[in-house]
């Protein structure tokens, strides 16, 4: 399967999205690989971290970029589960990824200025479609505050119900350091002591599986 994590705006937490995924996958014994198709090479520093721990599962990790689809059929015959960590913009990258994805994942915060991307991005959906009639797309809203008073999120949601192309998931992922910590040490937060956390990812990928 590939799931491909993408976005029109960069600081959503696309690489964490991806990298986290990968390491619960990973952790439940799956055959893992990530893709890194962001010249960034955030997914592919954590993941050289990760190796150098090998009591932990091991989550391989290549580096691709402009053209990734016959990359991505191949590795979707030798892996389980194949990850893309595509570019935060819109990207040959992002937009090939789309036409050899079966899920994608479309990561934004709960603010205006990434709320502003969300019609090109429909489009671009759309297009990808008519290549790719199976894609299903699942929008994740990320960095959600955790102070209760603030009620940003609720406002996100209601805007997504104008983006029919765009499945908006249940669960959220909050903006919480532990995310920060596990990038720095090649780990997913499933691996941290963090209950909350631990939650997020599990019910992210309880609700795309």
């Amino acid at each position: 399967m590939i799931i491909l994590i993408g976005s029109q705006k960069g600081g959503c937490g696309k690489s964490t999205t991806a990298v986290n995924i990968s390491a619960e996958l990973a952790g439940r014994g799956h055959d893992v690989v990530l893709v890194d198709a962001d010249r960034q090479c955030t997914g592919a520093n954590w993941a050289m971290d990760r190796a150098e721990n090998k009591e932990l599962a091991t989550v391989h990790c290549i580096q691709k970029y402009d053209n990734i689809r016959d990359t991505l059929i191949d590795l979707d015959s030798r892996y389980e589960y194949v990850i893309v960590d595509a570019a935060g913009r819109d990207s040959r990258e992002l937009r090939t990824g789309m036409t050899a994805a079966h899920i994608l994942i479309v990561p934004f915060r709960p603010s205006q200025p990434d709320l502003d991307t969300l019609p090109n991005m429909q489009e671009i959906i759309v297009q990808a479609r008519d290549l790719n009639s199976s894609l299903k797309v699942y929008g994740l809203i990320t960095m959600a505050p955790t102070n209760p008073v603030i009620h940003e999120e609720t406002d996100a949601r209601d805007c997504l119900n104008d983006y029919p192309e765009i499945e908006l998931l249940d669960t959220m992922i909050c903006d919480r350091k532990c995310y920060r910590d596990a990038m720095s040490d090649g780990l997913g937060v499933v691996e941290m002591n963090n209950p909350k956390a631990k939650n997020e990812i599990k019910k992210l990928m309880d609700g795309i599986l």
